[in-house]
């Protein structure tokens, strides 16, 4: 049902169960798996300024952390590095990694981060996106239980 199955990470705990979910899927229908981490441009002063460089060590972060789980599930996955708007440069990573379903987490960011965008990433994604977009909500329950 699925060739390509694309995978966008933030780091945050929702991204990293919709990631879990992607990966089963991608394993089920034997799909090829693409993660992706968007560096966020619009909050950037200069091209190579120390906070360029320190939120493309967290996506690298964030995709190893993916292939970690991946290998864990047997699954082959490609990483990776991207710059831009976030839902902008997932909805173009779609054509770009040939990807027929997206799986998102349904919220990620929290404080500062969520004020300053309009709007989820999820949530556009879902609305631009030209294939399924299967959004994957946190469980806070799950969460809990997970701390103590």
């Amino acid at each position: 049902m699925y060739a390509s199955v694309l995978l966008p990470t933030d780091g945050s705990e929702a991204s990293n169960e919709a990631v879990a979910v992607g990966l089963d899927v991608a394993a089920r229908f034997d799909a090829a798996a693409h993660a992706v981490y968007v560096v966020d441009e619009r909050f950037v002063a200069a091209e190579y300024d120390a906070a360029v460089e320190g939120a493309e060590r967290d996506g690298e972060r964030a995709l190893d952390a993916v292939g970690d789980l991946a290998a864990e599930r047997g699954v082959a996955v490609e990483k990776h590095l991207r710059r831009g708007v976030p839902h902008r440069e997932i909805v173009d990573a779609v054509a770009d990694y040939g990807a027929d379903l997206v799986v998102m987490g349904t919220h990620g960011r929290s404080g500062l981060d969520r004020l300053v965008h309009l709007g989820s990433t999820t949530e556009r994604v879902v609305r631009a996106a030209p294939v399924q977009v299967l959004t994957v909500p946190v469980d806070s329950t799950r969460d809990r239980s997970r701390s103590e």
